[in-house]
């Protein structure tokens, strides 16, 4: 009779530990997700607003009416940085989205975005607007 074969696997613990883990990332994933979704929505929406405008005025309306479509919450269009470059007027915006975790612990995500080639997106404005 031969000695005992060592077992393989994973324990009960670690099984408890690691499914543990991954409903704790599969949370944080379903908090992130819509954000993200929102980001890029409101990305898509400003190429669509300097394409179908040609004053800053024409552009927020624009956005307005995409915002209203896309279920866009996070900016108004009065949020958005309009500013003349060489190649005409560029849109940019940028804004934090803050996530309650846990007690006093949150994730803060800051999203930014332009339509200029230069990538230069505008930088979040302090409380105090400067």
């Amino acid at each position: 009779m031969q000695g005992l074969q060592k077992q393989r696997g994973i324990s009960l613990v670690g099984l408890i530990f690691a499914i543990a883990v991954l409903a704790g990332i599969g949370l944080l994933a379903m908090q992130v997700v819509p954000t993200y979704s929102e980001y890029r929505a409101i990305s898509a929406a400003i190429v669509k607003a300097k394409a179908a405008g040609s004053t800053p005025q024409q552009i927020q309306e624009s956005f307005s009416k995409s915002a209203e479509v896309g279920y866009i919450s996070s900016i108004t269009a009065r949020d958005l940085v309009i500013s003349r470059e060489e190649g005409g007027l560029e849109v940019s915006f940028a804004y934090d989205k803050k996530i309650p975790l846990v007690g006093p612990a949150s994730l803060l995500l800051e999203y930014a975005g332009t339509t200029s080639k230069t990538g230069g997106a505008p930088a979040k404005p302090d409380a105090d607007g400067k």
